[in-house]
Parts: C-alpha cells; structure tokens; sequence
C-alpha cells in the first residue's frame, strides 16, 4: 500500500469513528464545516489551542536515539520524488513589510538552529532525527510580520501539497525550515532543498519541498486538511 494510499484509508476511517459519535479528531471534507463532524472538531481545536505553550519545548534527545534512516517514509503526492525546478527559492510574503525571496544560499547564510525530536506520524509510527535549519520565526522578524497575520500558509512543488498553521504554532521555537537531516544536507527523498519541521505538529503538517511561505489573516485549509483529515493536529 503506498504512503498515498494509507493516508486515504486512515482518513477515511478517522471519518467514519467521528460519524458513530466516538471520535472528533477529523471533520468532513466540506469546508466549512457544519454539524456534529464540525462541532466536533472546533470541541477538538478549542482543547488543543486551550493546551497548547508556546514557550513548552519537546525533549531534545542524545544523537544515540536517531533512528535508522530508513525510518522515515519518502512521502510525497507526486508519483516520482520531485526535483526542485531550475532557479529554485523560496517566497516568504502576505502580510508582511519586506515580501522576501530567497535561495538555499541566502537559508543558508542566517542564523542556523538545530532540533532532535521525537517524529510522530498520525499512521501511528514515530522516530527520531536531527534537523537543521532557520527558525520560522527568524523569517517573520526579517520579512516583518503585520500584527493582523494569524496564520501561515505553506506552499510546495510537490504535486501542489500544502498546509497551513496558526501563527503560534509557526513561530514555536522548535518550528524550523530544514535544510539538513542527521548532518547531511536533505535529500530529495524528504524534502529537498528545504522542508518544514515542528516539534509541535503531526507529520502530515510539515510540508515538503517548500516554495512558498504566506502570512495570512484568514484560515486556509490543507492537501490532507480538505480531505478530512484534523486542521490544528497538535502533538
């Protein structure tokens, strides 16, 4: 069954639990949601948000515990890993002062921030990895984030995927763009040349292959998001 597939299916059976009344992790797939399903998740995203710190850090662990590196799926929705296009960088603009444009080069040369957490994945599979790269947060300081903006929208190259957070959640301090995984320079196979990586929110939130980070007023969805699968998922 490919990653794809299982995500399908997971959704599909998350739905189904909150139809017989006994979950509320995930909502239908209309937007915006109506009925339990939607009362159901806005009860869900009210405990997370209620729960949630943004100065509480996830335990960073010893390089000891890195998992094996066939630990962690390639996921992508592309049917081949995708290659970043020729001229790649990264956007970072909505409603900010300075619209920024940048390449791996400029990621590169700004304050650099390493994290070794625990990956929890919502199949129900977690390991372990170091990941290097700039904190979001150093990005909305440079590009100047107006105080209207609530959330962030992230864009990739692969096959459209996309996500979206609150803006506490972004700007958690274990919240990076990586650019490196163990050390090594990321590969295409997990998100080249850069990616997202949290602490603080499941896997399918970490949007892959990034060309685009928007500041935003309003709440967007996500590739999983819109096909039922939980908004907010908080770890």
């Amino acid at each position: 069954m490919t990653g794809s597939t299982r995500r399908r299916f997971l959704a599909t059976g998350v739905r189904a639990t909150a139809l017989l009344g006994l979950g509320g992790l995930a909502c239908d797939s209309d937007r915006p949601h109506a009925g339990f399903l939607g009362l159901m998740e806005r009860v869900n995203e009210r405990f997370q948000r209620a729960t949630f710190d943004p100065s509480r850090l996830a335990p960073e662990l010893p390089p000891e515990d890195e998992s094996p590196p066939d630990a962690f799926p390639a996921y992508r929705i592309s049917k081949r890993i995708p290659l970043a296009p020729a001229g790649w960088a990264l956007a970072v603009g909505g409603l900010v002062a300075r619209p920024l444009t940048l390449s791996l080069a400029d990621l590169r040369r700004l304050p650099q921030t390493r994290t070794r957490v625990r990956h929890h994945c919502v199949e129900g599979w977690s390991a372990v990895a170091s990941w290097d790269g700039v904190r979001l947060s150093e990005l909305a300081r440079l590009a100047g984030v107006d105080p209207r903006a609530r959330y962030v929208e992230f864009r990739s190259f692969d096959s459209g995927y996309w996500s979206s957070w609150d803006l506490a959640s972004a700007l958690h301090p274990q919240t990076i763009l990586a650019l490196a995984m163990n050390g090594t320079p990321l590969g295409p196979e997990h998100g080249a040349p850069v990616r997202l990586y949290s602490a603080v929110k499941l896997g399918y939130k970490m949007v892959k292959y990034l060309t685009a980070v928007s500041f935003l007023p309003v709440r967007t969805g996500g590739y999983w998001e819109d096909q039922g699968y939980e908004w907010f998922a908080g770890v």
